[in-house]
């Protein structure tokens, strides 16, 4: 009989996994150019139910996926850890563009550097007119 391996879950999974416990909680978002390579993880924590985080942190890398970089992973652990976070909560996917607008792409416009989400909606990753 064939024995099923299952794959090692990252101890940030297993916190997203936990479910909601309180204040602080961190929010986890994940950016890329297409639907496929996250190059960008932003961090945003609340120490209340607030609208504005109360800290932010990103991470970023242009050769691996931020979703699979141990180092990366071990550095938002240790920022969550550092604010005594309680709760996390991350998406299911990349949700849009690693740039920002305003900073590296002018306000109102699409970013040149990621064609894919120009007329993409980010949350369904479906196309819109």
């Amino acid at each position: 009989m064939r024995r099923i391996r299952k794959r090692p879950t990252s101890q940030l999974l297993k916190r997203v996994q936990r479910g909601f416990r309180g204040y602080p909680v961190a929010t986890i978002a994940l950016y890329g150019p297409d639907a496929e390579l996250a190059t960008k993880v932003a961090v945003a924590i609340f120490l209340a139910e607030r609208h504005e985080p109360d800290y932010l942190e990103r991470w970023l890398s242009q050769d691996t996926d931020v979703r699979h970089n141990p180092d990366i992973e071990e550095q938002i652990l240790a920022f969550l850890r550092s604010h005594a976070v309680r709760s996390v909560v991350m998406t299911d996917g990349i949700i849009g563009c690693p740039h920002e607008e305003g900073i590296d792409y002018p306000e109102g416009k699409a970013c040149p550097h990621c064609p894919y989400w120009a007329s993409r909606d980010r949350w369904t990753h479906d196309t819109i007119q």
